[in-house]
């Protein structure tokens, strides 16, 4: 079990400036209530208030739900004082102040728009909100000094002429929520604000490291944020060390460990596939292919009598002719690599957050 250390005193400010409005505690609890009885509201409009009122609250815990990309999506009941030592270390990480604006493009269903609230709150910033799936044409005539984003509305974004000018005026961009592929990190390598992907979850209240996506800083490393350290388990995976948590946070990821606070992600242990006695790690050989392939793709494995489980190679698509793909495979990956097997879905399966349901991926073409 996880123990939170709740010894340090917090300080909740009792106003939040919303849409440059300073709104109190007491109207965010009436207007919760109003949206909430609203059927015309939006849900993201309904969570964010939602959240707020929660936030607002005596209670000195908050209900978190965590993304579901390994299994159901469960909740966990997240300390307020956790949530804010994690907003302060952002705000110092990026050089934050007072009366900055921040863009909350995320829903408040998840602790990446949660944290973006409350980041807001603590830092006493302006937080401007709109619709997740909105077409952001608020960038075209406003600069923000912080926001986040996933992938997804990243690229989409991206594909229309003014994509690039419009995320330029954020002045730093955090992009979270699942893998990037690399053609999308190289468009994002050109922009010359300051973008980050991060890494983090649920019960570290977002993000515990940051890497530099944009400028010469460019790298595959993470570099935690300040207080965080991080160690390996005997199974190679990775270990955070949060000062207010009082137990190591437990990770499923196998990581590279550079520092105390430095580090790559090779890959999630429980994705490994073991074929011939060799341990392969899917998002290793995927990186190899992202630039070659275009529709979105993962390798993933079928039983086999003599390797145990031998590796495939998984198209979102219509079944198509496998031989381009073929002679691509043999150019880019060794053949201990390649995949014996290329396989077709229309749909892959996906979390809310966009993250990709390897498992369910893996019951699909094993016909479970």
């Amino acid at each position: 079990m996880m123990i939170f250390n709740n010894k340090e005193s917090m300080t909740l400010t009792d106003h939040i400036i919303l849409n440059n409005q300073q709104i109190s505690s007491t109207v965010i609890s009436e207007w919760a209530s109003e949206i909430a009885d609203n059927p015309y509201a939006p849900e993201w409009e309904k969570d964010l208030f939602l959240f707020l009122n929660e936030w607002f609250s005596d209670s000195d815990y908050v209900l978190a739900q965590t993304s579901g990309s390994t299994g159901e999506p469960k909740p966990i009941e997240l300390p307020k004082s956790v949530m804010i030592k994690s907003a302060e270390r952002t705000i110092e990480y990026f050089g934050l102040k007072k009366r900055d604006r921040l863009l909350l493009s995320l829903p408040c269903l998840y602790i990446a728009g949660k944290m973006m609230v409350v980041r807001a709150i603590i830092g006493q910033m302006n937080l401007v909100t709109i619709d997740p799936s909105d077409d952001f044409e608020i960038l075209m005539n406003e600069n923000f000094d912080f926001g986040a984003m996933v992938p997804n509305q990243i690229s989409k974004i991206l594909e229309i002429a003014s994509g690039k000018e419009k995320l330029e005026n954020i002045r730093n961009l955090l992009i979270g929520g699942s893998s990037i592929p690399a053609t999308l990190e190289t468009q994002i390598s050109r922009l010359k604000s300051h973008v980050v992907s991060t890494y983090g979850m649920t019960e570290t209240a977002s993000h515990i490291a940051i890497r530099e996506l944009s400028g010469e800083k460019r790298s595959d490393i993470y570099d935690c944020l300040p207080g965080i350290s991080v160690t390996a388990n005997e199974n190679d995976c990775l270990q955070i060390h949060v000062p207010e948590i009082n137990e190591p946070i437990q990770t499923n990821d196998i990581a590279e460990l550079l520092s105390l606070t430095t580090f790559r992600i090779l890959g999630r242990a429980d994705d490994a596939i073991i074929s011939g006695g060799i341990k392969y790690f899917p998002e290793t050989i995927e990186k190899k292919l992202v630039t070659v392939i275009e529709e979105r793709f993962v390798i993933s494995s079928l039983p086999d009598e003599k390797l145990g489980e031998k590796l495939v190679l998984v198209l979102e698509e219509k079944q198509t002719d496998i031989e381009p793909i073929n002679q691509t495979l043999k150019k880019l990956l060794p053949p201990f690599e390649r995949p014996k097997a290329i396989l077709f879905l229309e749909k892959f399966p996906e979390t809310s957050t966009g993250k990709i349901k390897r498992n369910e991926i893996k019951g699909l073409i094993r016909g479970n």
